[in-house]
């Protein structure tokens, strides 16, 4: 028997988890990460906690591992994979002031327009003088990954495209290269590629066998898509979490800067994708997680509420409506608790909605089925209002661990 283990490097802790031949999960673990952190001592101790924390006979026999990482977590490393200076986060957004220069030179929509793109980092550390030290810029799943096969450089396209890689023509673009600091731009390879096998002392710190491959990583959100099993033209997943998160699988790229949405290749596919500031965060204000429960099991999903709202925690949205000072509106408030929670959650749903609608609008495949993932997926009321205003099937995810979608993509090879 084989074994496959997928590593999930997410905002608050890490997962491991491992598969089989057959794809079903043998061995599940969890770490959760300080407040404040040295992140370049907190990830490895959590890698070795993690891999350590698998039993030994399922280490001796594991094929390949894959790890995930947030995306647009960075560092500059030396020739040696020694960082030259502490990560810049996901959404650090200190590199504002290069974000001009990256305005000036990259296309109108591109998605490293952002002050917490990876390539916005890259150039503020070229401000700070930073890359003057430093052989390569690694992802945060490229390090970890580095740890493990010691070879230097090398990262993937889904981490790769808020560097500013071309995932249309799967090269970096003339106007990246013409910068003073593209000799530290990393080699990308596609997710899921086989980099090397693990060290010698990694063999011996793990149990290891010294044919064990590592893969190429990918993005957490990515690696969440991979789980849901999701593989054809039209659908999609929603994550029903603190924010509204839509994905959907589309044959061709859609790109709309001002609204977050952005396409990663997918294999031969485009996942395509925006957030709206709606979701579970506005419920929390108002209900408990018991109430939540108690109080759905009063609503007739069939009905409409004949209430309309746009739920927000506070002002601004970007995603399917762009209006940075949009108010939240949450009356008129019925007195039934009940009646309110039904108009937010068929509220949600509209905006569920028109989040597909606008993809679809930018060119996207239309939608076909719709797998649920988060905390919100448990909502059986919430899943019959969404699948009677999407109109089309709405689907429990069977699995929405990133952990468990890197360990497939350890095994496939790919997506």
């Amino acid at each position: 028997m084989n074994f496959y283990i997928g590593l999930d490097f997410g905002t608050s802790g890490a997962r491991a988890t491992v598969i089989d031949d057959a794809c079903l999960i043998v061995s599940e673990g969890q770490v959760a990460f300080p407040d404040i952190a040295d992140w370049t001592m907190v990830w490895p101790e959590a890698l070795n906690s993690l891999l350590n924390g698998i039993p030994l006979l399922l280490r001796q026999h594991t094929r390949r591992i894959a790890i995930n990482g947030t995306s647009s977590t960075v560092l500059l490393c030396e020739e040696d994979g020694g960082p030259v200076v502490a990560p810049l986060l996901y959404n650090d957004t200190r590199g504002r002031s290069a974000l001009s220069e990256v305005e000036a030179i990259a296309p109108p929509e591109h998605v490293v327009r952002s002050a917490t793109s990876s390539l916005t980092k890259l150039l503020w550390w070229q401000q700070q003088r930073r890359t003057q030290y430093a052989h390569v810029l690694l992802h945060q799943a490229d390090w970890l990954g580095f740890l493990l096969h010691g070879q230097i450089g090398m990262t993937d396209y889904h981490n790769a495209l808020k560097l500013g890689y071309d995932v249309e023509q799967l090269e970096y673009p003339d106007w990246l290269m013409s910068l003073d600091c593209s000799p530290l731009l990393p080699r990308v390879v596609p997710p899921g590629t086989p980099v090397g096998t693990v060290t010698s002392s990694s063999c011996d710190r793990f149990g290891l066998p010294a044919d064990c491959v590592v893969c190429a990583g990918t993005t957490d959100s990515i690696a969440a898509f991979i789980a849901s099993g999701a593989s054809q033209p039209g659908q999609a997943v929603t994550s029903l979490g603190s924010t509204l998160v839509l994905k959907l699988l589309s044959q061709t790229p859609v790109n709309e800067s001002q609204s977050g949405v952005y396409s990663h290749r997918y294999g031969n596919l485009w996942l395509t994708g925006g957030a709206s500031n709606t979701g579970g965060a506005v419920l929390k204000q108002f209900f408990s997680a018991e109430e939540l429960i108690a109080l759905s099991g009063q609503i007739d999903p069939s009905q409409d509420s004949g209430l309309d709202y746009y739920p927000l925690s506070q002002p601004g949205e970007r995603f399917p409506i762009n209006e940075p000072n949009l108010e939240p509106c949450l009356e008129p408030r019925p007195s039934e608790a009940q009646n309110f929670l039904h108009g937010l959650l068929e509220s949600m749903a509209r905006i569920e909605r028109q989040g597909y609608e606008r993809l679809v609008m930018l060119g996207a495949t239309p939608v076909g089925t719709v797998c649920t993932a988060g905390g919100g997926a448990k909502n059986k009321t919430w899943q019959q209002i969404r699948q009677r205003i999407l109109q089309v099937p709405v689907l429990a995810s069977p699995q929405t661990e990133a952990a468990f979608g890197t360990a497939m993509l350890a095994k496939k090879q790919g997506v």
